[in-house]
């Protein structure tokens, strides 16, 4: 998923790998958010159904309800989805002798140096689109909730600390996706100007800048 080619995701144990049936799964998941992300960025979320998205993807109305509960949780998982196994797998690569806060600084940097703008484009019109759907807003911020999990679980598994015993994983992820909904929010209001992964970072630093005084 990463387009960085220094850094590689680390290899999965062939025991942990999914077998065929669940693969099948996540194309089809994964089908059926990027039509729905697709289609609510070309209409507008009130422009699309749920039969539309399921036509796109070729499934059934009965399959995209057996993934998504509504629309909505479709187009969040759209938007977010690939950015987030992306930023995740960056993340594992980090080297491992830096810490937390500077594991999740440093894979925004590195994600923000392959950003073409076309991309930038892109997810700038999601959020253009999510802003003018409360319902997919709060969606959006269910799926932040299930990202910050994810992320907790791969810092858990760099400092090999669990993450229900120590509270370090979980509050570097917290702080990592709040960064995140910051600088998105100022770069969709200064209409996209500039990068946006250098306004994470910067939102981020606050916390680095608060534990070298602390």
């Amino acid at each position: 998923m990463s387009q960085i080619a220094e850094k590689q995701e680390p290899e999965t144990p062939a025991a942990e790998k999914p077998g065929l049936r669940e693969r099948k799964r996540l194309a089809t998941l994964s089908r059926i958010a990027s039509e729905a992300a697709r289609l609510a960025t070309e209409h507008g979320v009130a422009g699309v159904t749920v039969d539309q998205i399921a036509e796109a993807a070729d499934v059934s109305r009965a399959t995209f309800f057996r993934f998504f509960a509504a629309k909505e949780t479709a187009i969040a998982e759209g938007f977010s989805g690939p950015r987030v196994a992306e930023m995740l797998a960056v993340l594992a690569a980090q080297p491992a002798e830096l810490g937390p806060l500077d594991a999740v600084v440093q894979t925004f940097r590195d994600l923000g140096e392959v950003v073409e703008e076309g991309q930038a484009k892109l997810m700038l019109e999601q959020a253009q689109t999510a802003q003018k759907s409360a319902a997919l807003q709060a969606w959006i911020a269910a799926a932040y909730l299930s990202d910050e999990s994810l992320m907790a679980d791969v810092l858990a598994e760099r400092l090999g600390v669990s993450v229900t015993e120590d509270p370090r994983p979980r509050m570097v992820a917290a702080a990592a996706m709040a960064s995140i909904r910051v600088g998105l929010e100022g770069w969709l209001i200064d209409g996209g100007k500039g990068a946006v992964a250098p306004r994470f970072v910067a939102a981020l630093s606050v916390l680095q800048v608060v534990d070298e005084q602390a």
